[in-house]
């Protein structure tokens, strides 16, 4: 490949990621329905016709949005919780590393996935599966993380995985929603979330006092 053809690509990469950013930006505001090729021209200052060599529909571009979303999420909420030690300290991480991605404002509407998911309840469609496809990956991460606790011997053997999971996954929504609704903090969620495993935890010093 040559050096030109090397820098083509290398433009058409960050003009994708530049896109992308603003489109999830712009999904956390409008919704997935809500974007279109014209008004990502628009913001980003390019034309029309260029973003069609990336996504020939609307369809297209609201399943790229939802992967970089998913990206985005994995490299700012789950990888830095995964560098804890597994058991509880690591759930306690994965819990924290969420608030903060919500109190450090890094999308407009808080949440992307929780936006779409909200929009998309009751529909049906390839946008609809993936959405459904991607919370299932991350309530079976919690799961997960929930049964290493329980391996390690940090929770007990008769904790109900699937509750403890929802429970931690509806108290980042909750967090998400009242930060941007009612300009809350999100020390209820964290405090809800922290309670409830020193509370099931068999070793509470493994975790925050408060």
């Amino acid at each position: 490949m040559s050096a030109k053809t090397d820098g083509r690509v290398v433009r058409g990469d960050r003009t994708r990621t530049a896109v992308l950013d603003a489109a999830v930006a712009m999904a956390t505001e409008s919704g997935l329905d809500g974007l279109s090729l014209g008004q990502l021209a628009e913001r980003l200052g390019v034309s029309k016709s260029g973003l069609f060599a990336h996504w020939r529909s609307k369809e297209e571009l609201q399943l790229a949005a939802i992967e970089h979303a998913r990206k985005m999420w994995a490299d700012l909420v789950v990888a830095p919780a995964l560098h804890q030690p597994r058991g509880v300290r690591r759930i306690f991480a994965l819990h924290e590393a969420r608030l903060r991605f919500y109190a450090d404002g890094v999308l407009p509407g808080g949440c992307f996935f929780a936006v779409a998911e909200f929009e998309h309840t009751g529909r049906t469609g390839v946008v609809s599966d993936r959405l459904g496809e991607v919370l299932g990956e991350w309530l079976t991460l919690l799961r997960r993380l929930v049964r290493e606790a329980v391996e390690l011997g940090e929770l007990p053997a008769d904790v109900d995985l699937e509750q403890l999971a929802f429970e931690i996954d509806a108290a980042g929504v909750a967090a998400m929603l009242h930060t941007r609704l009612l300009s809350a903090s999100t020390a209820h969620a964290r405090t809800a979330v922290l309670t409830r495993l020193r509370t099931l935890t068999t070793d509470p010093t493994l975790l925050p006092e408060e």
